[in-house]
C-alpha cells in the first residue's frame, strides 16, 4: 500500500501559475502547486481512507491583480452533503472576498454563518491568511486551529505564530460556530524573500512518537527544524515521511492536509495591473473541487 508520504513525494507537480480573479480548492485529495506574485504555495491534502472528499476544506485565492493572496484551511466537523453544504458556503464568501485586503470581516462572516449551525453541532477549526505583495506583509487569524509554523531565514529558525494573548479580547480564536460574537485577532508578519509558513490539520501535531506520546505543536515544530536541509518542493513529502517512520499509526485516523508558501519576492506584472480594472468587473473564475453530489454551480460575479 502507498504510504502518505510516497504519494506526496510521487505525485507533487511543478507550480502551476495562479490566475487573477480565480479561487481554487475543495475538500478531495490533492497535490498541486502554484505561483503567485511574491509567493509559491504547495498543497497536499488526502480524506481519510483515501474517501473521495473529506472534512478539510482548504481554498486559495488572487484578485483582480494578483497582488492579493488569501488562503484558507479548515477542518469541518461532520461528514458527507453536511461538510461539502459548508464547504459550499467558504467557498462563496471566498469569491465576494477575492479583491478585499482586509480580512476581519470575512473571518467574522465566516463565524456568523458557523453559528447557525451550532443547533446541529456544526463547527470548524480554520486558518485564514491574507498577503499583500506590495508591502510583503502577510496577516494570520486562528479559529481554534493548531498554529500555523513560520520558518524565518534570517533566524534559520521555525517558530509557532500565535497571538499574544495580553491584547486578545475575552471570546477569541474559537473554533467557527462556537460562539457567534468570539473575535479574532490578526498576527501580522512582514515576510523576507525565503521565508516560510505551514498549515497542517490536526493529524500532524496529534500524530505520536515511538513511545505512544502526542507530538503536539511543540513537538510537531521541533521535527520540522530537525528535518535535514530540504528544497522547498521537498519539504511536505520529507516531513510526512519523518512522521510515518515515528509510529505506523500516524497519518492513518483521520484527513491529513499540510499548506505551505514560501515568499519569492516576485512582484505584479505591468499587464495585470493593467487589466485588473477589466477583471474586476467580470466574474471570478472558479476552480473549487468538491463532493459533486452536494454542489451547485454559482454565478456570484465578486
Amino acid at each position: 500500500m502507498t504510504t502518505i508520504s510516497q504519494t506526496a513525494e510521487e505525485d507533487f507537480p511543478a507550480a502551476e501559475r495562479m490566475q487573477c480573479m480565480e479561487v481554487w480548492g475543495g475538500n478531495r485529495s490533492v497535490n498541486k502547486a502554484f505561483d503567485m506574485p511574491g509567493l509559491r504555495t504547495w498543497i497536499f491534502s488526502r480524506p481519510h481512507e483515501e474517501a473521495e472528499s473529506g472534512g478539510d476544506v482548504y481554498y486559495v485565492s488572487s484578485c483582480a491583480s494578483g497582488r492579493i493572496t488569501r488562503i484558507l484551511l479548515a477542518d469541518v466537523s461532520g461528514h458527507g452533503a453536511a461538510v461539502s453544504d459548508l464547504a459550499l458556503g467558504l467557498r462563496d464568501l471566498m469569491r465576494q472576498n477575492v479583491n478585499v485586503i482586509r480580512q476581519d470581516r470575512f473571518v467574522a462572516a465566516m463565524n456568523h454563518q458557523f453559528a447557525k449551525l451550532v443547533r446541529t453541532g456544526g463547527f470548524a477549526t480554520a486558518l485564514v491568511a491574507t498577503f499583500f505583495q506590495p508591502t510583503r506583509k502577510l496577516s494570520i487569524c486562528n479559529a481554534g486551529h493548531p498554529p500555523p509554523l513560520l520558518y524565518e531565514t534570517r533566524r534559520n529558525a521555525w517558530r509557532l505564530v500565535e497571538p499574544d494573548r495580553d491584547d486578545s479580547p475575552r471570546i477569541s480564536g474559537t473554533p467557527l460556530g462556537v460562539h457567534d460574537e468570539a473575535e479574532y485577532p490578526q498576527v501580522r508578519i512582514p515576510l523576507a524573500r525565503g521565508d516560510r509558513v505551514i498549515f497542517y490539520s490536526d493529524a500532524l501535531s496529534e500524530a505520536l512518537d515511538g513511545q505512544e506520546r502526542m507530538l503536539g505543536t511543540e513537538g510537531l515544530r521541533e521535527l520540522v527544524q530537525n528535518l535535514p536541509q530540504a528544497s522547498p518542493r521537498e519539504l511536505l513529502p520529507e516531513l510526512l515521511k519523518s512522521l510515518e517512520a515515528r509510529n505506523s499509526g500516524n497519518l492513518k485516523q483521520d484527513d491529513v492536509t499540510a499548506l505551505m508558501f514560501q515568499a519569492t519576492g516576485s512582484r505584479t506584472t505591468l499587464r495585470d495591473n493593467l487589466l485588473a480594472g477589466f477583471r474586476w468587473l467580470g466574474a471570478v473564475r472558479d476552480n473549487v473541487r468538491l463532493d459533486s453530489a452536494h454542489v451547485a454551480p454559482t454565478t456570484t460575479k465578486k
